[in-house]
């Protein structure tokens, strides 16, 4: 008998809508909402976001390139902000390593555009310095396109992520572990 009661009880759960697992019932889809990127990788992005309107408006290839590629690295210095981890040894932190060579290992899922800019650095130090035609206007254009790229997809990879709803625990339940009623929900990483 007591099985039937809450069989019932299950029934009768299941017949109103929906229940929001961590709020109102209102809040059961998964929406884009801003992430908790730490404030020094938002710093670090609108700086980036500056940094290539400046380089939009100078006029010399050289100019437009070297700052267009230091607001790359910016970028590429707010994702190592948001998720890097100190070195484990101390042999590994006294090698200094560019970001470019960090970056693939902290988001490899930006491994190619670390590539791209790591081989664009040289040509920056030559225009940065002010060597005649260290970058032609087709360069600095062809950069910009791509740090514009680049910054847009990395402001989506930190600041919007969707935040799916966890399921709730029970008093005395181990985290991770849904309640038996509880729809089973996709992880969100």
């Amino acid at each position: 008998m007591a099985t039937h009661h809450a069989a019932a009880a299950r029934r009768r759960r299941a017949t109103g809508p929906a229940p929001s697992l961590t709020g109102p019932a209102s809040d059961v889809h998964p929406v884009l909402r801003r992430a908790t990127a730490p404030p020094a990788a938002l710093d670090l992005l609108a700086q980036a976001r500056a940094g290539l309107d400046e380089a939009v408006l100078l006029e010399t290839p050289n100019e437009r390139y070297a700052t267009a590629h230091l607001a790359a690295l910016r970028t590429a210095a707010a994702v190592l902000a948001a998720r890097g981890r100190p070195e484990p040894s101390a042999r590994r932190r006294a090698k200094i390593r560019s970001a470019w060579e960090v970056l693939p290992e902290i988001a490899p899922e930006l491994a190619e555009w670390s590539a791209l800019f790591a081989t664009g650095a040289r040509r920056r130090a030559r225009a940065e310095a002010g060597i005649q035609g260290a970058a032609t206007t087709r360069d600095a254009d062809d950069l910009l396109r791509d740090v514009a790229m680049f910054l847009r997809l990395v402001e989506r990879m930190l600041v919007l992520q969707p935040v799916l709803p966890q399921p709730r625990q029970e008093p005395g339940q181990e985290p991770g572990q849904a309640t038996r009623d509880a729809p089973d929900v996709p992880d969100a990483g």
